[in-house]
């Protein structure tokens, strides 16, 4: 393990849901927390310490425009896609469901059974749901449009009425491409 000190850029911004708080490295966006970044201090630190990342935390408004705006069209119902880069720490598993999961088109939703299909894990619905559970870039990597297989609204972090927020936008705003 090497000791690189990471320089986090952080913004804070209003959604239909409350505040957010965005965080960055150089490399790209690493996390979106639901609340205020003193809300989410302790959890922050601990996913830096899992990590084995030291850093330290710089407001960055400028640096993380094109974030807030990208967020801020897709809650107006502008933005379907987002072309953001991330930078994801997470274990090899977690990185292949939250990549399967970015595959989900936007006003669309499908199980975790069908996720762990998709990755080549049939039997792993439980990890799917935990890697799910785990996503540290929610509404960007789109884990609120995965459901149970009844098609119930089941688990989210940021709770089940931000996800049922999430899809709704989605539902509101979703254009099918003609073909």
């Amino acid at each position: 393990m090497c000791n690189i000190k990471t320089l986090f850029s952080y913004e804070e911004m209003d959604s239909p849901m409350g505040p957010l708080t965005v965080i960055a490295t150089q490399n790209g966006i690493c996390r979106i927390d639901f609340g205020s970044l003193e809300e989410n201090l302790p959890s922050l630190q601990s996913w830096m310490s899992k990590h084995y990342l030291k850093g330290e935390l710089i407001h960055s408004p400028e640096e993380l425009k094109p974030v807030v705006d990208q967020l801020a069209s897709y809650f107006s119902g502008n933005l379907q896609q987002f072309t953001i880069p991330l930078d994801l720490y997470g274990t090899p598993f977690q990185i292949k469901v939250w990549e399967e999961l970015k595959g989900i088109p936007y006003g669309a939703t499908c199980s975790y059974k069908d996720i762990a299909q998709g990755i080549g894990a049939p039997k792993a619905v439980r990890a799917v749901g935990s890697a799910n559970n785990k996503n540290p870039v929610p509404i960007i990597i789109p884990c609120h449009r995965v459901v149970g297989s009844n098609g119930a609204l089941v688990g989210y972090g940021g709770g089940l009425d931000k996800k049922e927020l999430l899809l709704n936008i989605e539902l509101q705003n979703f254009i099918p491409k003609s073909s």
